[in-house]
């Protein structure tokens, strides 16, 4: 298996002001993805992709580090997109091809190298054409969330008989969004993250917090500071 992680840290944020440069314990979330992203010896290379004006960077030759172009640097752009252009301007720049590519999210910084270790394992015993991490949804859309249908609020999802718990609901889960896996081929000819291809490995809610507001990133700090 030749494989690349991609780190994909745009500056800016609406949600966090330029939350994937935030201190936590005097290390960036994004230098925090880095690091643990060498720790795994499976990975041949990493492709940083950014449009910051600056980086300080982390030397090591196993690392790229990717000006954005505008065109991938705004509001709408798809995370796919960068990725398959960071995998792109990396065969070039390594001289390399690679069959499958990982993504780290910045703002997952709860993940564990275990994690990692384990999609990878999961991902190859599966011969998916990709795999997403998840944890249980914190709500339910059969018993305790609705959405709003020509102006009148309906469950989101309906099921033929009463449910009167939310623990007699069907079992749901969240996409944390913390790693991602795809075979080249199927992550070049698709934008969806989950299909009938996919295999999901599960984490728990205290390694899926994915930072994107001022309270997760206070709730991150909380758990990071209990387990020092």
């Amino acid at each position: 298996m030749n494989l690349i992680c991609t780190i994909c840290a745009r500056a800016g944020s609406k949600g966090l002001k330029n939350k994937n440069f935030l201190k936590l314990f005097g290390i960036s979330l994004l230098d925090r993805c880095i690091k643990q992203s060498l720790q795994i010896s499976k990975i041949k290379n990493i492709v940083v992709s950014s449009d910051a004006k600056a980086i300080k960077k982390i030397k090591n030759k196993k690392i790229l580090y990717l000006k954005r172009p505008k065109k991938l640097s705004n509001d709408k752009t798809g995370k796919i997109e960068v990725i398959r252009h960071a995998v792109k301007e990396a065969e070039f720049f390594f001289k390399k091809k690679y069959d499958v590519i990982m993504d780290l999210d910045v703002s997952s910084p709860l993940r564990k190298k275990s994690d990692i270790l384990n999609c990878l394992r999961l991902f190859k015993k599966s011969n998916s054409q990709n795999l997403i991490t998840i944890c249980k949804a914190r709500k339910n859309p059969y018993f305790n969330m609705i959405e709003s249908k020509n102006k009148k609020f309906d469950y989101v999802k309906k099921i033929d008989r009463k449910i009167l718990r939310r623990q007699d609901a069907p079992k749901v889960y969240e996409m944390n969004a913390s790693i991602y896996l795809w075979k080249k081929n199927f992550l070049n000819k698709s934008i969806k993250l989950f299909s009938k291809k996919t295999v999901c490995y599960e984490m728990p809610y205290s390694r899926s917090i994915d930072i994107d507001n001022e309270n997760d990133f206070k709730i991150v700090k909380t758990f990071m500071r209990k387990k020092t």
